[in-house]
């Protein structure tokens, strides 16, 4: 398959298997969301779903989140890893985001980006999920499909989600970073497959022998 006919049959093959993904975290506003892909670093969105209960009933606004000790903050988001820096942010940006926005959390990609734990592929969740804005967030598992599909060389997820982002149309962005996730939760996983075995690697690469060596980010 020639790199346009992959991207072609990439794109069809997965809107098929989820038409219409889901989000992964729970949340119930732009907050919320914002808080649990924070908490998402380095940690499994369904270990996120399990503490954020806990935490909405502490606060589940930047208002009374910013009242919230680290301590209290961190004891409940400990589970999920990094909790002292996690636990920090959280405090921090809530206060932010009540003494700059009015409490609500910035439709724009470069404040986003500003507020404490919060980097690029966070806002760019943010941006996509909760404000609809076409935005295509890769993360190290995006990173290793697009190795294993051809669609990048790159040596990290900046020059993987440039190369995305020129190969597919802008509007499939939103639901197809997601898609991508859920197939390769699904299919095309770490140890589960090495870029000869899931029906898309085998669709894209039929006469590939070896496995696929894909460079961390």
């Amino acid at each position: 398959m020639l790199k346009q006919e992959r991207v072609d049959f990439i794109l069809h093959d997965l809107a098929q298997r989820y038409p219409d993904p889901p989000v992964p975290l729970d949340h119930f506003d732009e907050y919320s969301l914002l808080v649990a892909v924070l908490l998402s670093a380095q940690c499994t969105d369904e270990r996120v779903n399990q503490v954020t209960p806990a935490l909405w009933k502490l606060a589940d606004n930047p208002h009374d989140m910013a009242k919230q000790t680290v301590e209290n903050i961190q004891a409940i988001i400990r589970p999920c890893g990094l909790s002292p820096q996690k636990s920090k942010a959280i405090k921090k940006l809530s206060e932010i985001l009540v003494d700059e926005y009015d409490g609500h959390v910035p439709a724009d990609m470069a404040k986003l980006e500003t507020l404490p734990g919060v980097g690029h592929k966070t806002a760019s969740v943010v941006m996509a999920q909760a404000f609809g804005e076409p935005a295509f967030p890769v993360d190290t598992h995006i990173h290793r499909l697009a190795q294993r599909w051809g669609l990048t060389s790159g040596k990290n997820v900046v020059q993987t989600e440039k190369d995305l982002k020129r190969l597919f149309p802008k509007e499939s962005w939103n639901d197809l970073h997601l898609q991508i996730i859920y197939y390769g939760r699904e299919f095309c996983t770490a140890r589960g497959c090495d870029g000869t075995i899931c029906p898309i690697c085998k669709t894209c690469y039929p006469n590939r022998k070896k496995p696929k060596l894909t460079q961390k980010p």
